[in-house]
Parts: structure tokens; sequence; C-alpha cells
């Protein structure tokens, strides 16, 4: 104990790291002018967007702005004054900073700060904007509870109208069509039930239907073994080395000698050509969500050779996920499958999910794709699944706010993959700091509830995990045999959590708790 003691800070030190008013109103004023400098360099930038979302385009970039400092000294000394520790101001970057500057002032003294012509967004305002741009994309009627719940629809959905009715009896607000599985008849079926259960509801269910994207994955893989079965897999262990190929193939195993080295590599085929031409030695290669990841070796024209790093799993399936995080990948966001199935979607949809968006062009395409079906477009929700846009998410938002009703999934799966498991809870949050700031809905998908709906009985850790979830406008559930337990479930811990918090901001509403202490202590 004594040599934990001696790592504390004692008051002195204490006194001596925190920052004077003086000093925090010199630094945080120099911030405040950097941001009132910048406003004509805003004004420029978000001159393309539409006139709903100019105020969420000019506060994001104020956020951006105030994000680039590192703001971590100043919290403390900021919170012993009783003032505001910028902690919480994503949706009222400048309204804040400014009121915090000018108490700063009053402490000294002086005489506030007045700027000309400066856009002030407050905490209210900014509240009622991320509300109306939510009720803009989820345009529902129930009023009783502000985060909204998806549900993707399994494939008995489409012969089955009762099942969608029983969730949405459960608490189902979007009903998710996912396109990338299925049939149009199949999806077309679907959407006939939902409008035959919506005729007898108040709060109609509305449709969400994701565009596929580029499949990168695994080609289909028959091997026949020695006894004449069929596999559709091929065993894997660490150290050895496969090759992944653009060639037409069934796939081949490993071959051993007698000491049980490798001396004929196994083969794999991919759906699409590009992860062989864009990646290069060194690159690192995961397939079936992580659980196995490789590294690129050696490239020929055709092939790239990869060297098993770890596995998780003792085999590689036919049609499993390929991650290559570290890798451009010169792949076009809107497939010829998505462009035929666009009219469909905008002839049925409520809400578009854009799969595999990874850049700002890759939004002024889909925009440019949407025109042509006029105004009776669905909202579009741009799905972070990869490296590669999580890096580019304020461009994506810049140039997707040019549509009146966007919002973002944050697809924690593939995204985790991408980025390391061990910072997916880190990225999240930036994501949804990023939304707030621009009054952009978001999404909170994969794996809530996951084990709830797939075995009736919940983990504590994914109880939390879906309370986490009520900082977003929507939470995405997957489909499973208790999946209206899992939406019922949902229902009570987002009602829960909403009377006590929204956003980053806790309510403070009276606790029972608190009630029967002071009671029984007779403290009042």
């Amino acid at each position: 104990m004594a040599e934990v003691g001696m790592l504390l800070p004692s008051a002195r030190d204490l006194n001596a790291l925190l920052m004077k008013p003086e000093r925090l109103d010199r630094e945080l004023g120099d911030i405040l002018r950097h941001l009132v400098k910048s406003e004509k360099k805003i004004d420029q930038q978000i001159s393309n967007v539409h006139k709903l979302q100019r105020l969420g385009a000019k506060n994001l970039c104020r956020y951006l702005i105030l994000r680039s400092y590192d703001l971590r000294r100043y919290h403390d000394s900021l919170s012993d004054l009783g003032l505001s520790a910028l902690r919480s101001s994503e949706g009222y970057v400048m309204s804040n900073l400014q009121n915090v500057v000018n108490n700063l002032q009053l402490i000294q003294g002086l005489p506030p700060l007045k700027f000309k012509k400066i856009e002030l967004i407050g905490y209210q305002k900014s509240k009622k904007l991320v509300t109306k741009s939510a009720a803009r994309l989820f345009p529902t009627s129930d009023k009783k509870r502000y985060t909204k719940i998806m549900v993707t629809l399994p494939d008995e959905a489409a012969t089955d109208a009762q099942l969608i009715g029983n969730m949405a009896d459960s608490g189902m607000d979007i009903a998710r069509i996912n396109l990338g599985h299925g049939n149009m008849d199949m999806w077309r079926q679907m959407v006939e039930h939902i409008h035959l259960i919506n005729a007898g509801r108040n709060q109609p269910v509305l449709i969400y239907m994701d565009l596929a994207g580029p499949k990168i994955r695994t080609s289909k893989i028959v091997i026949v073994d020695a006894s004449g079965n069929i596999k559709d897999s091929i065993p894997v262990r660490e150290g050895d080395h496969i090759l992944l190929t653009k060639r037409k193939t069934e796939g081949r195993t490993s071959s051993y000698d007698s000491d049980n080295t490798q001396l004929e590599k196994a083969e794999i085929g991919v759906m699409l050509d590009a992860i062989i031409d864009n990646a290069h030695v060194g690159d690192e290669v995961l397939f079936d969500d992580g659980m196995i990841k490789a590294a690129v070796v050696e490239k020929r024209r055709d092939d790239l050779e990869l060297e098993l790093i770890h596995c998780f799993k003792a085999k590689l399936s036919s049609n499993k996920g390929i991650n290559l995080p570290h890798t451009k990948l010169h792949l076009p966001a809107l497939t010829e499958r998505d462009l035929e199935y666009l009219p469909f979607v905008c002839e049925h949809a409520d809400i578009l999910g854009y799969s595999f968006v990874r850049t700002r062009e890759d939004v002024a395409e889909l925009n440019s794709q949407l025109a042509a079906y006029g105004k009776k477009t669905p909202g579009v929700v741009f799905k972070i699944e990869n490296k590669e846009a999580f890096e580019n998410l304020p461009q994506i938002l810049l140039e997707g706010m040019q549509r009146p009703n966007i919002g973002v999934m944050i697809a924690r799966g593939d995204l985790a993959v991408e980025i390391g498991f061990d910072r997916i809870s880190e990225v999240q949050n930036e994501i949804l700091w990023l939304c707030q700031a621009a009054y952009v809905p978001a999404i909170w998908a994969t794996q809530v509830l996951e084990n709830l709906a797939k075995s009736g009985i919940p983990t504590r850790a994914e109880i939390s995990d879906a309370a986490q979830g009520s900082q977003a406008e929507c939470v995405m559930l997957n489909k499973g045999p208790h999946i209206n337990d899992a939406i019922y479930i949902l229902k009570d811990i987002l009602g829960r959590m909403e009377r006590h918090s929204f956003k980053k901001k806790t309510t403070s509403r009276a606790l029972h708790i608190a009630r029967n202490a002071v009671k029984k202590l007779q403290l009042a």
C-alpha cells in the first residue's frame, strides 16, 4: 500500500496541475478565435449541402476543428471552476466554447468576447435538430421511444406474414431486408406482408433494404477426399502457405511428407479478381471474420501466396468473407447487381442501406444514380464497415448531406475485423460523436443481443452493450428463434436508459435508491 500511495499526487501536485483562469482564458480563447476565423472556409465547404443539413454540416466542421486539439489538459481545471469541461459539446460546439470563454472572462472581471455574424447553436436547438433529423429518416408515429428497433427478416418472412406481425407487436419499428440473400420474389413477398401488417396498425413498420455491394469472399470449394466424400472446405494450420487465386478452381488441399512438412500448397479461389490485383507483399489478409489471419509473402499475376499466421479455425470454407484492412481496393461500391436492384429499392424501401461505401466519391456515385428517380427516393444509410470508410467518415457525411435524410450504420462486425477487436469500442464511440456533431442518425448494429435471439438467454455483456446502443437513433437486431424475446427486452432496455440520458448527457432524474437512502438516513 505504501508503494501505491507514493504514486498518488499530493494536494500540492494537484494544485500545480490545475490551470488558472487567465491561462484557460488565453488558450481556449485562441481555439475559439481559430473557429471564428474558419467560418468562411466552413461556409465554402458546406455550400452544396441540403438546406435541412446546413447547420449539421457547419457544426460538424466546427467539431472537427475543435477535436483537432488535445482538450484533456483543460477538463479538470474547468470542472474545478464549475464550468463546462467541453466533454459533451458535440452538438453545439461554438456556443459551448464561447460560453466557457466568456465565463472565464467574467471570473476575471473582464467583459465577454463578442463576434459579429457568428451563427450559434445552443444545446436545446442541437437536440431538436438531431431529433428532427432522426424523424426524417425514421418517420414513425411512436413518440414513446426515441431509439428505434430494426430487425433483419429471416427467409421465412416471405411465406409467413404473422411472423412479421409478431415482431411488430414485440416492438420492431423497421424491418430489414438484406438484398445479399434470397431473390426478388422473396423480397417482394416480404414487402407485401409488411404492407398487410401495416394496414391494421397505427404505427407502420418501415422497410430498410441493404444493397449487397461487391462480395469479397472465397469462391466455391468442391473437394473429393480419398473416401469419395465431397467437402466444401480446406484444412488450414499455422505456418502453412496457401495460394489465393483468380484462376478458375474448386480448391485444393495441402499435401505433406512423412515428417508432416508441407509439400504442395493448398489453393482457393476468390469471387473478385481485384483482391489479387490490388494486394501487395506484406499486406494482411483475414478470412471468416478474422478467424484465420494470413500475410502476403509473394505476388504473381494470378495468385497471392499467403502465410497463415493465426488459425482459430481448422478449416477455411466456401463463401467466407475476406478482409484486407491495409489494402486499397479499387472496387465500385455499386455493383451491376446493385444497379439492377436500385429501381426495386426506390419503389418499395423507406431506407436504403449503402454497403461497402469507402470514399466521398462512392457517395457522389450513389447520389448521381438516385437523381434519375427524382425526389421520391428512400433515405440513405452509409454502412461504415471497413477501415477506409471510418477514416473518411467526415467527407462521407458532408457529401451525403446533399440529401435531406441520411444516416450511418456502425457495422461493428466487419469493422472490428478490419481495425482490430481491441479498437472497436473506441471507434464506435468516435462514430457516434461525429454523427451527433452532424445531427445524423446512427444505427448501432452487429451482434446486439445475439445470444438472446439465438438461445433465449442473454449474456451480461450483451445487455450492457444494448444499453450503450441507446446513444444511437436505432439499434439493429439479427434474426434468431427467440427474436421476439430479444425485441421485447431491447425495447425495455432502451425505454429505461432514455429516462436517464440523451446521447452523452445524463438527465439526472430522481433516483429511487437516492430517495430511499435520504429517508432511511434521515438526511432531509
